[in-house]
Order: C-alpha cells, then sequence, then structure tokens
C-alpha cells in the first residue's frame, strides 16, 4: 500500500485515452490517499496530431467535480507535467500563473523544436551527440524556467532513438549530467523518480540509479515518485522496487506537494496507510 502517485495522466493529455474519474477509481481501490493529476501541456508541440494543449475551463469544472465526489476518500491535487522549450518562456509563465497549480513536473519532450517520441530529433546524430545535446537542453531550462516543482524523467531520451543499444551510461555524460542535478539543488527544486522506464523495458527507472545516487551525494533531497500512468492499470508499478532502491541509496524521505509547498514524509510512512 502506498500513500501517493506524483505522475499520472488522464483523456486530457493527447496520449491517453482514459477518463479522469477511471484513474481516481484506480487509485482509490489501490488505497491511496493522495494523486497528483498531471495532464500533458506541450506548447508549441512539432507533431500537429498531439497538440498537448488543456482547455482549462473545462479541466477545471471536471477536477472541481470529482475532487468533491471523492473528497472523503482520496484528495486530487491539480497537477501538470510541462513540456519546456526556451522559447516558451511567457507562454509557460502565464500559464502557472494563472492556475492554482498544487504540483508541477518540467519535463523535456521536445528539443530544437525537434521531436524525441517520432525520432525527428535524431536524425542525422550519433547516439552520443544526440544524448548530450538533450542534457544541454535540459540544463538550459532548468537554469531558465522557476515554474516546476521536480524535473521529470530525467534520461527518458534512451525511450527513442533508433540505436542498437539503448543504454545510457552516467560515465559518459557525468560532468553535464552533475550540472544538471547542482542546478535543481541549488535552485531548491526536486527530482523525479519516473518507474515507467520498466514498462517500456528499459530495466531500469528514470532516472538510472547512478544518477539518483549523485543526487543523493550531492544533497538532493526532494523526490518524488509516479508511475507517468496512462491508463488506470499501471498506477503505482513497480513502486515496490523504487522504494526499496530509494531506503538501499540512503533516502530517508519522500516529497508531497500542496500549493507548490514541498512536505517531506518518512519513506516508512509513504508506504503505510
Amino acid at each position: 500500500m502506498f500513500f501517493a502517485d506524483y505522475h499520472m495522466h488522464t483523456s486530457f493529455s493527447s496520449d491517453s485515452d482514459a477518463p479522469m474519474e477511471s484513474m481516481i477509481l484506480a487509485a482509490i481501490s489501490l488505497g491511496l490517499k493522495q494523486i497528483a493529476l498531471t495532464d500533458h501541456v506541450d506548447f508549441d508541440y512539432p507533431d500537429v496530431a498531439f497538440p498537448f494543449l488543456i482547455d482549462y475551463d473545462e479541466y477545471l469544472e471536471t477536477f472541481s467535480y470529482y475532487q468533491n465526489k471523492y473528497k472523503d476518500q482520496i484528495e486530487l491535487l491539480l497537477g501538470v507535467e510541462i513540456g519546456f522549450q526556451p522559447h516558451l518562456k511567457h507562454e509557460i509563465a502565464d500559464l502557472v500563473n494563472k492556475y492554482p497549480f498544487d504540483f508541477i513536473i518540467g519535463s523535456t519532450h521536445v528539443v530544437d523544436r525537434a521531436d524525441l517520441y517520432n525520432g525527428d530529433f535524431f536524425k542525422g546524430k550519433t547516439q552520443k551527440n544526440a544524448y548530450l545535446r538533450y542534457f544541454e537542453d535540459v540544463l538550459h531550462s532548468i537554469r531558465t524556467f522557476d515554474e516546476f516543482n521536480v524535473y521529470g524523467h530525467l534520461d527518458y531520451i534512451i525511450r527513442y532513438g533508433d540505436y542498437t543499444n539503448k543504454v545510457l551510461s552516467y560515465k559518459d555524460y557525468q560532468n553535464i549530467i552533475d550540472e544538471i542535478l547542482k542546478a535543481l539543488i541549488h535552485k531548491g527544486k526536486g527530482l523525479e523518480v519516473n518507474t515507467s522506464g520498466h514498462r517500456y523495458g528499459l530495466g531500469q527507472f528514470h532516472p538510472q540509479k547512478a544518477i539518483l545516487e549523485t543526487y543523493h551525494g550531492l544533497g538532493g533531497e526532494i523526490i518524488t515518485i509516479g508511475s507517468d500512468a496512462h491508463r488506470p492499470q499501471d498506477i503505482c508499478a513497480c513502486f515496490h522496487e523504487a522504494y526499496k532502491m530509494l531506503k538501499d541509496m540512503g533516502f530517508k524521505y519522500v516529497t508531497i506537494f500542496k500549493d507548490q509547498k514541498p512536505e517531506f514524509i518518512s519513506i516508512e510512512s509513504y508506504t503505510k496507510n
């Protein structure tokens, strides 16, 4: 039994067909006390088939209805996963200032206006050049944007690209990854443990263990755990393994949020209801 899942999507995200209520009911059935609904907003997304924009009047009406309906069974947090691109600073600031988000995941899905998912970004690049450019863009986004609480699926890039060996060696990119982690800590931002890597057959979480160990060693404390579920059956997937890994690394706390303010609770408390 777990306390919360801090990353999930509903049919308000262009890549999910799951009604919001189905995700909420699945979370209740698992005994969760809290979930953050973090539907996608990716302004200027290059694939027009996936606009990743939300009608927030409709969204908030739906969210508020279910928040009230299930208030005695689960706490619903208004979250969002925002895709960062450097030229979108004003659009993202306007979004965050307009709506009362409890929790914001910052992510990088598009680099140099090219999509990672459909492979456009990788065209003409070696694997090392592609991965390095991705991390450079992540670092730039962390330094550019303040409108987030944690950075999502940090080594997400290994999901994609037509490379034979989809492995990212931390040592090959250690300098820039360490700069990313230091920048997060300096800004008081956190890191997400995204368990979806196992669903993609990668045999790891995002980010990989070596990156999390370095984050801990540098003094990083803000950690959230999210399944990145797009279907009810994926909520809390691989959470047992994630908690064990964090405890074995020496992490003693997991972070929850309300009104974008962090609260640290022990991993032991997080796994008990």
